[in-house]
């Protein structure tokens, strides 16, 4: 605070050690440094960390956790193996272990940057009118630097969010789990996720498909309803 001269009462203002007990007092209760601090951990958005982007998180509601799938694979043939999922998709014999039945899941948690994007997406959100030009701005927000992403509008009360590169799981289950991206009422939506280096298709469609026996088939619209 450093009012110390200003309030000690003179009698005791020619006191060296009053004076220096005062000035650690002082300095020892001095709110300057918490206040500082509790402004850049907790208060400033943008440079919130840990429990502070956890409070903000519940201001937006949106969590930090999501519920994606496990990373268990699976015994498979060779007529399943695809050269983009050689680690994560069908196993051969004495590798991996039969289908359940049931899709293992995890929960991942957000970092603290992540984390901070999807709060700032979900703010936007919260205020938005659900337009394609909003709901694209938002897309660009979250997805920044990954490629193109942006919103189809499909008729019959339906559209679809396109993705032009694949969906790590987290970010899939941000679209699916954390409503940061709204969605016009009654409206029905779907994600595709078209990465166009990978996804076969014939010459009709232009440069950037892949031919037989280098892409894959599109893995079509997955409901985000």
């Amino acid at each position: 605070m450093g009012i110390v001269e200003d309030t000690l009462i003179s009698q005791y203002a020619n006191s060296p050690t009053i004076v220096q007990l005062c000035r650690n007092v002082d300095t020892y209760i001095n709110p300057d440094t918490d206040l500082d601090t509790f402004y850049d951990y907790v208060w400033n958005v943008m440079t919130a960390q840990g429990f502070g982007l956890d409070i903000w998180g519940r201001i937006v509601n949106v969590g930090r956790e999501l519920t994606i799938p496990g990373s268990t694979t699976y015994l498979g043939f060779d007529e399943a193996f695809t050269p983009p999922t050689a680690d994560t998709g069908p196993q051969p014999f004495g590798q991996a272990p039969f289908w359940t039945g049931t899709q293992d899941t995890e929960t991942f948690t957000l970092t603290d940057e992540a984390y901070r994007t999807l709060i700032l997406v979900k703010a936007l959100a919260n205020i938005s009118d659900c337009t394609a030009p909003s709901l694209n701005q938002l897309l660009q927000n979250l997805f920044q630097g990954r490629g193109r992403c942006y919103v189809n509008d499909l008729g019959d009360m339906q559209m679809r969010f396109t993705f032009e590169f694949p969906l790590q799981p987290f970010e899939l289950a941000i679209l699916t789990q954390s409503n940061a991206i709204p969605q016009p009422a009654a409206v029905g939506v779907g994600i595709a996720q078209i990465p166009i280096d990978e996804v076969f298709g014939f010459a009709e469609i232009g440069a950037g498909v892949t031919p037989f026996n280098q892409g894959t088939f599109f893995t079509g619209v997955i409901d985000a309803n």
